[in-house]
């Protein structure tokens, strides 16, 4: 590390700190030429897959633009702009570590739709239509359907995975 005041190369770590809640170490440096002490801040450098796109063209992948798409489908719905944040970060975590190089823009897609179900339907909804393209009514019948049909399932899945606690069963 070259120290900013004298642009000597040799620094030497006087403290070491994790800093953003263990996403960052922070160090406090000083330098073995001129003694003054800077501050540098050191963090994981992982890098976003490209996005394939359905004519196959590759773009690279753009956070804001996966925000703004879910923001318009939660818009006058009830969810807190910090829970979104957190789904954004962990659709961001997972397309991290899936370890591609490319992934196709429908995957990311129906990843978005997967967490908006868990957040909020008619966000889900919202963001199928278009994501989709429905034509018609029908088509948003169908997928309100299959909605309806995937809540009733989970519904069930709870309801028996809670019949063994009953007993003391685990």
């Amino acid at each position: 590390m070259h120290c900013p005041f004298c642009g000597h190369e040799e620094t030497k770590v006087i403290d070491s700190r994790l800093a953003a809640e263990g996403r960052q170490i922070r160090r406090r440096r000083q330098c073995l030429d001129c003694s003054e002490r800077f501050t540098t801040f050191e963090s994981a450098e992982l890098v976003m897959p490209r996005v394939v796109k359905s004519d196959n063209r590759r773009e690279p992948f753009d956070e804001e633009k996966m925000r703004l798409s879910m923001q318009r489908a939660l818009e006058k719905r009830p969810v807190a702009a910090d829970t979104l944040e957190e789904t954004v970060g962990r659709l961001l975590h997972r397309l991290r570590t899936m370890g591609e190089r490319e992934v196709a823009s429908r995957l990311i897609g129906e990843l978005v739709m997967e967490e908006l179900r868990g957040l909020d339907e008619v966000a889900y909804v919202r963001f199928a239509s278009v994501y989709r393209s429905f034509q018609d009514v029908t088509e948003f019948e169908d997928e309100i359907r299959r909605l309806q049909e995937i809540s009733e399932a989970s519904a069930g899945r709870e309801q028996m995975s809670f019949l063994p606690d009953l007993f003391g069963k685990k």
